[in-house]
């Protein structure tokens, strides 16, 4: 039997600006390794490969050195062949683009890659018409509808390639953030190109809905709910997101648009936290957290608050956890699950089947919940 030739390519930078509170890892991953975040592209991309085990005799994979894949296909056994070199400690963008156009030279049937959008970015400009690519989702930002929903979705979908089953490709659109609106105080995710993907059932992601667009009305009844509501000596996890930014608003309070922010008896105690700093103000203390839904997407954990981590979802206790999303958009999603994807297997499958989503003035709707492994 011939062996399947595939490319891989991990950003072993993508991610690292989450944790930090830096909003993405362009330009900034040496400040984010400086405050200690832990590299996760390779984890991330090792959940991937470990639905291909099964099937490691009948994969080649060709790669670049080091981090950009070679270590971790070593670690894994697999059979690969190393492409190109890499100039320093940190890669680039340009390391990137290289790596695709070797792996194009090569001929690999599907490349294979881990980061976010910048990644993607990246990708799409060295990459040829046609050449069929699959994102595993490893980055801060990833408003592209180039990835997986979860790095296990992205392996199961490589595995279908690899086992011959029939795999309909598509275009997927490249967006990333808007960097002209966000300094205005928007968020716009900008069109960057397309890739060709493999898509299949509910593995591939859909591309983010931007903007600030909002339902005025419905941010008004929340925050009078949550004003009612709110429990004394309780700490108030506030997500980012425009949904959550507008209600914040509402109730007068000052919060930041794509940070994490912690509010307790009624004022702002803590703005734009790193990972560590929300652990140590929710470890042992009674905390409840408010996320939203990404428009058209549906993840509520793991794309964008990656300061959220496992460690500080444990502490708040996955029944303090409450999506606020208006009956609009959770309209986009057509009727597909929320998502999460938080980096820990073991914690995804612990969230329940259906999560309860507050949708206007003492409203609330039991909404289904998925964590990538769909078929």
């Amino acid at each position: 039997m011939s062996l399947f030739h595939m490319g891989l390519i991990i950003n072993p930078l993508a991610g690292l600006g989450g944790p930090a509170a830096l909003k993405g890892s362009d330009g900034v991953a040496a400040e984010a390794l400086a405050r200690g975040v832990e590299p996760r592209a390779a984890a991330r991309t090792r959940l991937a490969l470990e639905c291909l085990l099964p099937l490691v005799g009948r994969i080649q994979f060709l790669t670049f050195p080091g981090p950009m894949g070679a270590d971790l296909l070593t670690e894994m056994g697999f059979a690969h062949k190393v492409l190109g070199y890499l100039d320093g400690p940190l890669t680039c963008a340009d390391d990137t683009r290289h790596a695709v156009e070797a792996l194009q030279d090569a001929g690999v049937a599907l490349i294979l890659f881990a980061g976010g959008d910048g990644t993607a970015r990246d990708v799409s400009s060295a990459v040829r018409e046609g050449q069929p690519v699959l994102g595993i989702p490893a980055g801060v930002k990833i408003h592209s509808g180039v990835y997986a929903i979860s790095p296990r979705a992205a392996g199961e979908l490589a595995r279908r390639l690899v086992e011959g089953g029939l795999v309909r490709l598509a275009s997927g659109e490249v967006r990333d953030l808007d960097e002209t609106a966000l300094r205005d105080g928007k968020v716009a995710a900008r069109w960057y190109g397309e890739l060709t993907v493999p898509v299949e059932g509910h593995f591939m992601q859909h591309v983010k809905q931007g903007g600030m667009e909002s339902e005025e009305l419905v941010l008004v009844e929340l925050a009078d709910w949550l004003n009612d509501s709110w429990e004394e000596g309780v700490r108030y996890v506030f997500g980012p997101g425009s949904t959550l930014h507008g209600l914040a608003a509402n109730l007068g309070l000052e919060t930041t648009l794509l940070g994490v922010d912690v509010i307790e008896n009624g004022a702002v105690i803590a703005r734009d936290v790193t990972e560590s700093q929300l652990f140590e103000l929710v470890d042992g203390h009674p905390a409840r957290l408010l996320v939203t839904a990404i428009g058209g997407q549906g993840h509520i954990i793991g794309r964008g608050n990656q300061q959220i981590s496992p460690r500080v979802l444990r502490a708040i206790g996955l029944d303090h956890i409450r999506v606020v999303a208006t009956k609009r958009k959770l309209g986009t999603l057509e009727g597909r699950p929320l998502l999460v994807d938080s980096g820990d297997p073991v914690l995804d499958e612990a969230f329940p089947d259906a999560v309860r989503v507050w949708a206007g003035y003492k409203e609330e709707l039991l909404y289904p919940l998925g964590w990538g492994d769909l078929a």
